[in-house]
């Protein structure tokens, strides 16, 4: 029996772990202005509110699965910014050497070392959700399947 993603995780201001730093890189790659600190604070919540509301969606400070759906933005190798670095983010979240310059560098840039660990992940994730594909292309099922921690221990 194939198995599937799971839930898109729901967080709202007070929150300060996984997944609220990427929250934050992908607020900003939608131009609103937060530091991505990983703190859901007053600034974050106000973003979120500004963003839920320019998307004509319910305006309650809460990221569920229509707000974390209309926050991605579909990456993959050449793309640039703060989309990326929120990838980027989802690896170092995963990267269990407790030594940030041994994951993933945060630098903004999908190069091929972003390819290799996004490919990387879609290719685990297969084995357990056949639809999911190994393309390297940081699309709605692959950040779902990051922004909702799988793979994370």
């Amino acid at each position: 029996m194939a198995g599937t993603l799971s839930p898109w995780p729901q967080i709202s201001q007070g929150a300060n772990e996984h997944p609220v730093t990427t929250l934050q890189y992908l607020l900003r790659a939608h131009g609103k202005t937060v530091t991505v600190d990983g703190d859901f604070g007053p600034q974050t919540d106000t973003a979120v509110r500004a963003f839920q509301h320019d998307k004509a969606l319910t305006v309650d400070g809460i990221v569920g699965p229509k707000t974390w759906g209309a926050l991605i933005i579909e990456v993959k190798q050449g793309a640039q910014g703060d989309a990326v670095r929120g990838v980027q983010e989802e690896f170092q979240f995963r990267n269990l050497s407790g030594d940030p310059s041994k994951g993933l560098a945060v630098d903004g840039i999908f190069g091929p070392k972003t390819d290799a660990a996004v490919r990387g992940f879609q290719s685990a994730i297969h084995a357990d959700v056949p639809s999911m594909s190994v393309d390297g292309i940081v699309g709605p099922m692959t950040w779902q399947a990051l922004v909702s921690g799988m793979l994370s221990f």
